[in-house]
């Protein structure tokens, strides 16, 4: 406020004191309290903001977990099939490679001439086909499997060429034995997939 005409003094001025108009706060006053209540919204607001945030993402978190939780639950079994898979699939090679390795000698023909041949005991006619080599062997080495055992119908012994080594065809008029190796196999490989 500005006076319209300068005032003054006849001496110097001492113990001088402002007065205020009685019944209004003081300037300074009303500035602190305007100043604590706007610091003091403006700190719930903060608070409230935060807290909302906080939520926020806590829920995201949570959906988040959960996203992993389900997508744990559906990748495992089809991860341990897959697993078993290959396990099975690698076990199978294992021993095709063992098998195709082992050497083809007179004994082990005639293991699997006799195994073959206990699935068709009772049957007449019976014409087992060799691999050429696998007979030319039995015969170098005067296999007891070529001989026919007393009071047993005859064995007829052919070569064939669908015949691999160590394997064997067992032809009655009933129908095949087929012994092969690779036949043997497929036969694992069906049974542990089953």
């Amino acid at each position: 406020m500005k006076w319209p005409k300068p005032i003054s003094f006849d001496a110097w001025l001492s113990d001088v004191r402002l007065v205020k108009p009685a019944g209004e706060p003081e300037a300074v006053d009303l500035a602190a309290e305007r100043e604590k209540a706007a610091y003091e919204r403006g700190r719930q607001e903060g608070e409230n903001a935060l807290r909302e945030q906080l939520i926020s993402q806590r829920n995201e978190m949570a959906s988040l977990l959960n996203g992993v939780i389900d997508s744990l639950r559906k990748t495992v079994p089809q991860l341990v099939q897959e697993t078993e898979s290959a396990l099975i699939q690698l076990a199978l090679e294992s021993a095709q490679k063992l098998v195709a390795g082992l050497p083809v000698n007179p004994k082990l023909v005639e293991a699997v001439i006799r195994e073959a041949l206990q699935q068709v005991e009772d049957s007449p006619d019976v014409t087992i086909q060799l691999h050429p080599d696998d007979l030319a062997l039995l015969q170098k080495h005067k296999s007891d499997v070529l001989k026919n055992a007393p009071g047993s119908k005859p064995l007829q012994f052919s070569t064939s060429a669908e015949v691999t080594r160590g394997g064997c065809l067992v032809r009655t008029r009933f129908g095949v034995v087929d012994a092969r190796r690779e036949t043997k196999l497929d036969q694992l490989r069906e049974a542990i997939a089953a």
